[in-house]
């Protein structure tokens, strides 16, 4: 038998599946189903799809998004730093100094390479 400790994490993972499955099953179960060729027929801008599925991509693209992601997470670490800031005196001000003056290099560095230019 299941030890009483487990018990809650049991109820919580069927309450997660209960909480993703019910809803679907519920609409496939009481939502209308009436196909048609309109409702069948490809739906991407109007037209049939034409070309491979895997036709390269510019690399610019990744380039980009690759940017993004990596200052939008370093931009993240600023947050509780600024929250806590009163509390973690000068040492921790001073090393988000640090932190934001290299976060700057990495971002001119980066601009000045022409990666963030879309031509």
């Amino acid at each position: 038998m299941i030890p009483g400790d487990y018990l809650p994490v049991l109820l919580f993972i069927a309450v997660g599946v209960a909480v993703g499955v019910v809803p679907q099953v519920m609409g496939y179960v009481l939502g209308p189903n009436r196909p048609d060729k309109a409702k069948n027929s490809a739906y991407e801008c109007g037209f049939e799809a034409f070309g491979d599925a895997r036709m390269p991509f510019d690399v610019r693209y990744y380039r980009v998004a690759i940017l993004f992601i990596l200052f939008d997470l370093e931009i993240a670490f600023l947050f509780p730093w600024a929250v806590s800031l009163e509390g973690i005196g000068s040492t921790g001000f001073w090393s988000g100094i640090v932190f934001l003056g290299i976060l700057a290099v990495g971002f001119i560095y980066e601009w000045k390479r022409g990666a963030l230019d879309w031509e």
